[in-house]
Parts: structure tokens; C-alpha cells; sequence
């Protein structure tokens, strides 16, 4: 007898956005109107700065702090450590590596992706120091499953469980002054994007997919996700990627805000290129913003 009990799709719980040098990424963040939490550091040599969001979502923008503790670690398995290494390898400290899921048990996660043959190692479990707004300290604990394709060196998936969630009120990180709410889609390119259908369902815990002449379309819980052939990266998001090249690759996503005019006018204000793309506002990335963040109005 199957369970054919209906799937529950995972919200997008992050985004990991590599970057050389905090204060180039916080400083642009800034620029761009957004509040920046204070500087995390993790137990295993990395550190963040973070743009937390109304719906629970955030962004990681991730620097290396102690380089000797990040390589002793990826030697040791730690998957996130050793996958960002790869990416910096490979793509340059200026990025957008991973797709980070929400999850309520990751250890049953893992069980599912090493089942499925798309499990990228061992459970990760940690916690970290974490700084409120007034200067309170507390600790976050976190548990990673982690997902991927060896046909994609350069993205990869995890499932964060959130073990320990700090009694704070982040009502202060969450208001920006470009006025951001919500992560409302996230955007991957590759040519042929069903070939990486199978992998996207399990990680998103999502069946259904809407494939389209420029694509498909996975919904999570709170977000779209958005895998679009070269052709659509290009129209729809003027990105440029390759024609030939293989893989899954993260580029950009899409926020929104409750005044589109008013995002236009703070980038003006503060000299930041964009375009205008439909009903979105485009700002393609520069150094401290691996990827395209697109503004799009509630």
C-alpha cells in the first residue's frame, strides 16, 4: 500500500550569497535600502551579515572569517564549508551559491534526500551567538540536511531547521527603508531545465511543476521558483549566461515592496544603476551583491 498522502510544499527559509568582504556587502546593502543585522559568526570559520524579512525569510550574505578553521572543517565534512569553498573556487568570492529550505525536521530530510540519491553528505548541527538590535546576546541552533546534483557543481540545497529560535522581537531588522516585505521568487538558470526537475520536487517537497517555453515553475510555500533556459534569464531578467554551459546556477531574485517609485527613487538617490524590466526594477549584481535583486510592487 503507498502513502498517498499530499505533500507539503517547504518555504524558502534563506538564500546564501557568498561575498568577499563584509563591509563591501553591508555597505551596499545599505545603498540599496535595506536594514543589516549585526555581523555572525559561525562556529566553523565563516561569518554573515543577514537581511531578515517580514515572512520569516532572510538573505546570508557569507564571508570567510578564519580561512585555517573553514579548511579544517571541509576536510573534516562539514558539506557547507566545503561546498562554499568549491563555489569560490570556481566562481569567484562574489555570488549566489545555495537555496536554503524551511524545515521542522531535518534529520527526517536527510534520511529522504539519501533515499532519493540527491543526499550532498551529513547533517550539519551548530549554533551561534546572535546579537539583538539592543545589544542583547542569545544563541541560534540550526540543524542542515543537505541536497545536490553532481550536474551542478555550482548550486547547491539544504533544509535548515531552526532548533533554537532566539525570543527577540526583529521587528527592526525587518523594516527596510526600501520598504522590501517578502522573498517573492527565486531565479536558476540552466538549458534544459527539466533535466533538473526530479532533484528542484524533492528539495521543495513539491510534485507539481508548470514547464513553459522559457522554462518551469516550482511553487514553494512562499515563493516561486524559477528555472528559466538561457533565453528567459535574458528576457526576462537581462542576464547573461551561457548557451552550452551545464548546470544549475543561481542568478538572481525577486523582492517585494510596497512602492516601486519610491525604491526608484532611493537608487537614484544613491547612484545605483538599474533598469526597468516590465513591473520590475532590476539591479544587477556588483561587488558585495553576487546576484540580481529585482523589486516588484505587493
Amino acid at each position: 500500500m503507498t502513502n498517498s498522502a499530499p505533500r507539503i510544499a517547504r518555504p524558502v527559509d534563506h538564500l546564501v550569497l557568498p561575498t568577499a568582504d563584509l563591509d563591501i556587502a553591508g555597505t551596499r546593502l545599505d545603498k540599496l535600502g535595506f536594514t543589516v543585522a549585526p555581523v555572525g559568526k559561525h562556529p566553523f570559520g565563516t561569518e554573515n551579515v543577514c537581511v531578515f524579512f517580514g515572512d520569516g525569510s532572510f538573505l546570508e550574505f557569507l564571508a570567510i572569517g578564519q580561512r585555517e578553521i573553514c579548511e579544517e572543517e571541509a576536510r573534516a565534512g562539514n558539506v557547507f564549508v566545503a561546498r562554499d569553498q568549491a563555489y569560490r573556487f570556481r566562481n569567484g568570492s562574489d555570488g549566489f551559491s545555495a537555496l536554503v529550505m524551511g524545515s521542522l525536521d531535518a534529520e527526517a530530510d536527510h534520511r529522504a534526500f539519501v533515499k532519493c540519491g540527491i543526499s550532498a553528505g551529513s547533517v550539519l548541527n551548530f549554533s551561534r551567538p546572535f546579537l539583538t538590535p539592543d545589544g542583547r546576546h542569545d544563541m541560534a541552533g540550526f540543524r542542515l540536511a543537505f541536497a545536490a546534483d553532481l550536474r551542478a557543481p555550482d548550486a547547491f540545497f539544504f533544509t535548515c531547521q531552526r532548533v533554537n529560535i532566539p525570543k527577540v522581537d526583529r521587528t527592526a531588522l525587518q523594516t527596510h527603508p526600501n520598504g522590501a516585505v517578502s522573498l517573492r521568487e527565486i531565479v536558476l538558470s540552466e538549458v534544459n531545465p527539466t533535466d533538473f526537475q526530479y532533484l528542484l520536487q524533492e528539495v521543495l517537497n513539491q510534485r507539481d511543476v508548470n514547464a513553459h517555453s522559457f522554462g518551469m515553475d516550482l511553487q514553494a510555500a512562499n515563493a516561486n521558483i524559477s528555472v528559466l533556459t538561457p533565453q528567459g534569464l535574458r528576457s526576462f531578467f537581462g542576464i547573461e549566461t551561457s548557451e552550452t554551459e551545464r548546470g544549475l546556477r543561481l542568478h538572481a531574485f525577486v523582492l517585494a515592496v510596497p512602492d516601486l517609485a519610491a525604491v526608484e527613487s532611493r537608487l537614484t538617490h544613491n547612484d545605483i544603476p538599474f533598469e526597468k524590466s516590465g513591473s520590475r526594477l532590476i539591479v544587477h549584481k556588483a561587488p558585495g551583491q553576487g546576484a540580481a535583486i529585482a523589486f516588484e510592487a505587493l
